[in-house]
């Protein structure tokens, strides 16, 4: 195949995952009862479909998310992690009861992580939102294994999943979308020192 018809390819291809993903939603929520700033380790949900290690675009949206978390200070671990990451992709519309929240990261400077000794008149009230997901959604959350509660969740809608190699692209896509909502870094990478996995544990 000569190079120019190969360079062409690769635009249409391209171009073809922009169109894919231009129309996408992306929102997110959050519980005020996140521990936010004590999160360090993560690891993921096993199931079936997507999060099952047989499915090829269940692998590549898990190594997405591998990717963002790593580049945000999280360490895998399989043991005892904090947190354990979920995520799911819904075919056609559906009705998603989310949260008009501020800005997670703005929130988290407040320093206002709730907990059951919080008075009432000091907690945060949810103001609930009935959003209409068109098109296939791509839902991650995040779950704190402590108190096994879903702690925050982004979302992107109009997400069409196309065969092939191109539905690996949109997906990486839509997760890279998501997790620019969650720009929660950790302290040990904020200050300078690198995550690393926990010994004699390899990716999955």
């Amino acid at each position: 195949m000569k190079p120019t018809i190969t360079l062409l390819l690769l635009a249409v291809l391209a171009l073809a995952g922009c169109m894919t993903t231009r129309e996408a939603r992306v929102e997110s929520d959050y519980s005020y009862r996140g521990n936010f700033r004590s999160y360090r380790t993560y690891d993921f949900v096993t199931g079936t479909g997507l999060t099952a290690d047989s499915s090829r675009l269940g692998q590549s949206l898990r190594q997405a998310i591998q990717q963002r978390l790593l580049a945000q200070g999280y360490r895998l671990a399989r043991r005892r992690p904090d947190m354990l990451v979920n995520f799911r992709v819904y075919e056609g519309d559906m009705n998603f009861h989310g949260f008009a929240q501020e800005d997670l990261s703005q929130w988290i400077k407040r320093n206002i992580e709730e907990n059951d000794e919080t008075p009432k008149e000091d907690r945060q009230g949810y103001q609930p939102v009935r959003l209409l997901l068109a098109e296939g959604t791509l839902l991650v959350t995040l779950i704190d294994v402590k108190t096994n509660r879903a702690v925050w969740n982004g979302y992107a809608s109009g997400v069409t999943v196309p065969e092939g190699p191109m539905g690996e692209i949109v997906l990486r896509r839509s997760v890279r979308s998501i997790l620019d909502r969650y720009r929660v870094f950790t302290e040990e990478f904020a200050n300078g020192n690198l995550p690393r996995s926990e010994e004699g544990e390899s990716e999955r």
